[in-house]
Formats: C-alpha cells, structure tokens, sequence
C-alpha cells in the first residue's frame, strides 16, 4: 500500500485555522476581473469563515479597521466590486442603529447560522462567480448552430 502524502502535513506548516479557496474562484473571470482591494476584502471575509457560519461573514468598517482598512469609502466601493463579481451574496440587509449586514461566500453552501439570515438555503445562488465566466468554444458553437438551425425553420 503507497503512504499518503499528507500523512505529516499537519506537521509541515503553522497551527490554527486554514481556509482553502478553489482554483476555480481564483482562475474565474469573476476573481480575476476584481481590483485589489475587493480582492483583499474577499480574504478578509474569508479569515472569519468557519465551516458553520457562511452567511454570518461581517464587513462592518468597525471589524475592517482592525484588519487595516483605513477608508469606508474604499470598503464600500470593494464590497460592491465583490456583489456585482458575484464572488459574495448579501445574507441580511443592515439597519441602523445596529444591525450590521451579512454576507456568505458563493462557493460554499449557505449555513443555517441561528436564523438571523434574511434568505434561505433556496434563495441562496451557489456558484454566482460563475457567471461572469466566458462560455467555452463548443458551447459557443452549439449555441450558434442551434440558432442558426432555428431560423431555417
């Protein structure tokens, strides 16, 4: 029987928590199409996930601050590049006083996360940065060839 190769792979790097994103999030058009900042902001989003709590993920400037960010306007600007790239989802609209908005990222699945979530699992699009990705060649030809047949019809 072959040894696995990650049998002292706990042993090879730092302790505590790890996060790992898809080569696909990362090589999308949704990711890549990102500036800087939304792509920073989408790791830090990333730092609070825990394997239970994806749609309870906070971007309040008050969290943000501690982590480096120095402009609410620069955060905004990032978390609406970040909804429109379809790479998070807003969970929970915030209102004042203090109710903060929430979001999940797309590819993950939508925890439950105590009820304090404004959609459900059924109004929760899963994949969404997929969207923004180029259809391939042999869809493009399908496609083509189907309208075209269609209009000889």
């Amino acid at each position: 029987m072959a040894k696995s190769r990650y049998k002292n792979a706990k042993d090879k790097r730092d302790g505590g928590a790890f996060f790992t994103v898809p080569a696909a999030v990362l090589n999308g058009a949704a990711y890549l199409g990102c500036g800087s900042h939304a792509r920073m902001l989408l790791f830090d989003l990333l730092a609070q996930y825990r394997g239970n709590n994806n749609g309870d993920l906070c971007a309040a400037f008050s969290l943000m601050k501690r982590r480096g960010w120095k402009s609410t306007h620069t955060l905004i600007a990032a978390k609406r590049e970040l909804l429109d790239a379809g790479l998070i989802m807003e969970t929970r609209m915030g209102a004042r006083p203090n109710k903060a908005s929430l979001y999940a990222l797309t590819w993950h699945a939508l925890d439950e996360c105590g009820g304090k979530l404004d959609i459900s699992a059924q109004g929760f699009q899963r994949g969404a940065y997929k969207l923004k990705d180029p259809l391939p060649p042999m869809v493009k030809i399908a496609t083509l060839n189907a309208v075209a047949a269609s209009r000889t019809e």
